[in-house]
């Protein structure tokens, strides 16, 4: 008896041992999410003429988040559109939500994109290209027009104004969508030029739980993988939430990115679970912001979910080991874009629509675009069809 009274002491002991160890793994496991650093609000303004962008990267309060480095929320009606300009140095990602976009380039490739449908195109050496809504392409056939611009939407066309047509952000039948470039590494700048389009049945959901719908645009989320082909390795995901939902969105510990809100209303981030839906003085703060201009606001309690509203880009937390980011939602539903990549850690200098390493390059590609050399061959005698007649941006 004494002998079995002494091994059972033992095995307990063995099983105590083996949960302290447990627990003590257990406590080890890295719980915290992103959180995020600041929120920038997009404001809305108008850019030539027959376009409105919201534009959340490349402005004063956020040049960019390496390796992106614009985003544009933009709306585009019938009289509006971005003929005949050149890139070169980067990738344009452009997804629509509403309307057709055709585009055409001096390589000859064409297309038409329309609501939920990706173009991501490779500017690499140079390229010229044209972007234009399906229904300017008919109102602006035949006319004739000449406009200097030192951006995408600047070179944004203007075939003339009417007074009594709304905004077109106040426009249904305006094309809405975002477009983000994406920079190339030093490598990557001179590669040719290229195209992936796909349509909105091409890309793929992931459902992780019931009222979460992921399109995984770009890499890979909950299984599910994009079959789009990333240079500089990207995760572009389209999330839409119902009411009072929580979700967890891996992020490589290595990755940069931000969150750009389209609609409702969701928390991000924070240490701590749940929700304080009754903060009486961020909703103050709220009222008193201009909502004319664009405004930063940093994250002072990182330690608490952060609330995300239409418009806003949530730039998200880097280098602090986490590997997700933690999202819920209340009494709305949201609908928001994830953006992930790895940083290039490279120069970065923009000059108009060239963007390279040095301003040595960028004066360069200037160059080479107006003497129509060096990837710009074609850039002399092509002009577009689909935009006005006699249209050049003039650089």
């Amino acid at each position: 008896p004494h002998t079995i009274i002494m091994l059972a002491s033992r095995v307990l002991q063995f099983r105590t041992s083996l949960s302290t160890l447990s627990a003590a793994t257990t406590t080890t496991i890295n719980t915290k999410s992103r959180h995020i650093l600041k929120s920038i609000y997009a404001a809305e303004r108008e850019e030539g003429m027959g376009a409105t962008v919201r534009r959340s990267l490349g402005t004063i309060q956020q040049h960019h988040d390496d390796p992106f480095l614009l985003l544009d929320e933009f709306w585009v009606g019938s009289r509006g559109g971005f003929p005949d300009h050149p890139h070169r140095g980067f990738e344009t990602v452009t997804y629509l939500f509403r309307g057709q976009m055709q585009h055409e380039d001096f390589a000859g490739h064409k297309g038409t994109i329309g609501p939920g449908d990706l173009q991501w195109m490779t500017a690499g050496r140079g390229v010229v290209h044209c972007e234009m809504p399906v229904a300017a392409v008919v109102a602006t056939q035949g006319k004739s027009n000449n406009q200097t611009g030192t951006g995408v939407a600047e070179a944004g066309a203007s075939m003339g104004k009417d007074s009594s047509s709304p905004r077109p952000s106040q426009d249904p039948e305006a094309t809405h969508g975002l477009q983000l470039w994406v920079n190339l590494s030093q490598k990557d700048k001179r590669c040719d030029p290229a195209y992936q389009d796909l349509r909105d049945d091409q890309i793929p959901r992931a459902r992780p739980q019931d009222g979460v719908e992921v399109k995984v645009i770009a890499g890979e989320t909950h299984g599910i993988k994009s079959k789009v082909y990333t240079r500089t390795p990207t995760m572009y995901l389209d999330y839409r939430m119902k009411k009072h939902q929580t979700a967890e969105q891996d992020v490589p510990k290595d990755y940069s990115g931000f969150v750009y809100m389209l609609s409702g209303k969701a928390y991000f981030g924070g240490d701590k679970e749940g929700v304080n839906t009754t903060n009486n003085k961020e909703e103050a703060e709220e009222k008193a912001v201009d909502l004319s201009r664009n405004h930063a606001v940093v994250n002072t309690t990182p330690d608490q979910p952060f609330k995300g509203q239409p418009h806003q880009a949530l730039i998200l937390s880097r280098d602090d080991g986490t590997d997700h980011l933690r999202i819920e939602t209340t009494d709305q539903e949201a609908h928001f874009v994830i953006l992930l990549g790895k940083p290039l850690k490279e120069p970065i200098v923009m000059d108009r629509l060239f963007i390279m390493n040095t301003k040595e390059e960028t004066q360069q590609a200037l160059q080479d675009f107006r003497e129509s050399k060096n990837g710009f061959e074609r850039a002399k005698e092509w002009r577009s069809t689909i935009a006005p007649k006699g249209y050049r941006l003039k650089f």
